[in-house]
């Protein structure tokens, strides 16, 4: 996978704390703007005060669309397969032989998080001309990506409408946090706890003597010896993590969707990146789902794009199958 930016990262998630955005430049080169209906730019609108404390929420909104709308020229074969490379993406999302799934999955949220943030930038440099960015409130006064509209849950637990700009923002903001939370993305082996080894806890805090565990019979699984299993518990990664993962998940797709419908002409068609846009999202939902991070409902907003490349192969088999599944599939 070309990167979408410089950057210079260590396997791993230890380097990941030192991670600085650099601005994004396109391509000098630009491709004539495909024919479409431009609707008229809505008004800036009249928004009230947002906490910047705000909570992620799940909310879908219904906007008004016909039947006959024409298909969105990223839902045509013509413009889905173009791609900057080819090949099979399970090389990039498979786990490793020796590598713990715990760990594997960590990597994967912290290298789609890091392709995502070059993408978003190409929608937040400043226009020098407007003092606006592509993504602004006037542009995208919400956070929408086709029929869908997201919104977020403020410190009342109330959904509201916010720009996709703002909600974007929040999303970043919220991902990077919780990527350098050490409590949910650990980075100290010797902090695992004392319960993920099956010979039972340690002595006394701070020694490397272990308590010898009762009497068993060759036949318990070392996972009933060694009390409840989640993914990344040999790692360290606590009980929560595979749920964080796929919130963290979910976010990305809604950014993703939102680039699509809102952005895929200006800038990314235009800049001539429509290419690294695919390319980004057809790794991004190999990974999802592959180890089963979104469900159906998640996916509808680009559903034409995701079974065109499930048709083609992009997306191989093996991730469509849920092949790395990591415990119980997300309800559709």
């Amino acid at each position: 996978m070309a990167n979408i930016r410089p950057s210079s990262r260590q396997f791993g998630r230890q380097s990941n704390k030192d991670n600085k955005n650099s601005q994004q430049k396109g391509p000098t080169a630009q491709n004539a703007s495909p024919n479409v209906f431009n609707p008229p730019m809505p008004a800036l609108t009249s928004l009230p005060a947002v906490s910047s404390s705000l909570s992620l929420g799940d909310g879908y909104g219904g906007d008004s669309h016909t039947d006959h709308e024409p298909t969105k020229f990223f839902f045509r074969e013509k413009h889905a397969t173009n791609f900057i490379l080819k090949g099979n993406f399970m090389t990039l999302a498979a786990q490793p032989k020796h590598v713990e799934v715990g760990e594997w999955l960590a990597h994967q949220i912290v290298e789609q998080n890091r392709l995502l943030t070059g993408l978003l930038q190409c929608i937040q440099e400043i226009d020098s001309n407007t003092g606006l960015s592509v993504c602004s409130p006037r542009s995208c006064p919400t956070m929408s990506a086709g029929r869908h509209t997201y919104t977020w849950l403020n410190n009342d637990k109330t959904p509201i409408k916010v720009p996709a700009c703002q909600y974007i923002g929040l999303v970043q903001k919220w991902i990077v946090g919780k990527i350098h939370d050490t409590r949910v993305f650990p980075t100290d082996s010797s902090a695992i706890a004392a319960s993920t080894y099956a010979s039972g806890g340690m002595n006394t805090p701070g020694s490397t003597t272990p308590i010898a565990a009762g009497p068993t019979t060759l036949n318990t699984p070392l996972s009933i010896l060694a009390g409840n299993e989640w993914v990344g518990k040999p790692s360290g990664f606590p009980e929560s993590f595979l749920g964080d993962c796929k919130n963290i998940t979910r976010q990305m797709f809604r950014c993703y969707a939102h680039l699509y419908h809102a952005h895929w002409e200006n800038p990314f068609y235009h800049l001539a990146m429509d290419k690294q846009l695919n390319s980004c999202f057809v790794h991004f939902m190999t990974v999802a789902m592959l180890y089963k991070l979104l469900s159906e409902k998640d996916m509808e907003p680009m559903q034409p794009l995701i079974d065109i490349w499930l048709t083609s192969g992009a997306i191989p088999p093996d991730a469509a199958a849920g092949a790395g599944v990591l415990g119980p599939a997300i309800p559709s």
